[in-house]
């Protein structure tokens, strides 16, 4: 078998852009491994369990961008070729984009119009926090990737009840995260189309050997990430999460910013 040429890729994208089936199934088409980092959802069962992340202070959701930046630190920082599902500058344009759209984007419009009250005092400081972070997450992936491939806005959101997002929060992400790129002056490529479309054209684009044909791969990665999704919606936790908090409650996860 021909050797796979040696490539550190991101694929990047923001929320239902299809991110983990593409990579997931280009890892199985060509072997070269896929690296992630867990989902809000799974970090949450540890760090804030009962929550949705919706309900998070805007510390918490530090503390979260955080973790996931951790993990991917630690599962790139191995030697040799890697697919990554995102890239570590993901926390910080989701992070980014809570400052520009609302700490909370998918919630209700009472509880964002509260967050936005109960948080202008201390709007500043995460601003500034927010400014560093990108600064170092972008110097990094400047020196860690050889390219990244962006994965536009094209299908509709997967609205799960958990996931914190609005459409104006995928535009505003997506916008993050194509002027990142650029400005990092990495490699940079835009795929358009079904999955498949998309991983002929990345496989073109470098070179790549298959070692399962991409029909095949395509329904494997489908599976695969049914089959996360679905053990995480299995989860006791996650359930705990899913039902309904009493208004007292709410109320004081409203009055936090």
């Amino acid at each position: 078998m021909t050797q796979q040429p040696s490539l550190r890729l991101a694929v990047s994208g923001t929320y239902s852009t299809g991110k983990s089936t593409t990579t997931e199934a280009l890892s199985i088409a060509t072997g070269i491994p896929r690296t992630h980092a867990k989902t809000s959802r799974e970090i949450l069962m540890d760090i804030v369990p009962g929550k949705q992340v919706q309900e998070l202070s805007a510390m918490e959701l530090i503390k979260l961008g955080l973790r996931r930046f951790e993990e991917r630190v630690a599962n790139e920082s191995l030697p040799g070729s890697f697919i990554s599902d995102g890239s570590v500058i993901h926390e910080w344009v989701y992070g980014e984009a809570r400052m520009r759209v609302g700490i909370n984007p998918g919630a209700s419009w009472w509880l964002r119009r509260v967050k936005a009250v109960s948080g202008w005092r201390t709007k500043r400081f995460y601003q500034q926090y927010m400014d560093m972070y990108g600064e170092l997450t972008k110097d990094r992936a400047r020196r860690l990737y050889d390219a990244y491939v962006h994965l536009p806005v094209e299908f509709d959101m997967h609205a799960d009840g958990h996931r914190p997002v609005s459409e104006p929060f995928r535009a505003v992400s997506d916008r993050l995260l194509h002027n990142a790129v650029q400005e990092m002056g990495v490699p940079y490529y835009v795929v358009h189309g079904s999955i498949k479309e998309r991983l002929t054209a990345i496989v073109d684009l470098f070179d790549l050997n298959l070692i399962v044909p991409l029909d095949d791969a395509i329904d494997q990665a489908q599976r695969r990430v049914h089959n996360a999704i679905s053990i995480l919606h299995a989860d006791d936790r996650f359930h705990e999460a899913q039902r309904r908090k009493s208004f007292f409650r709410r109320l004081s996860y409203a009055l936090r910013y």
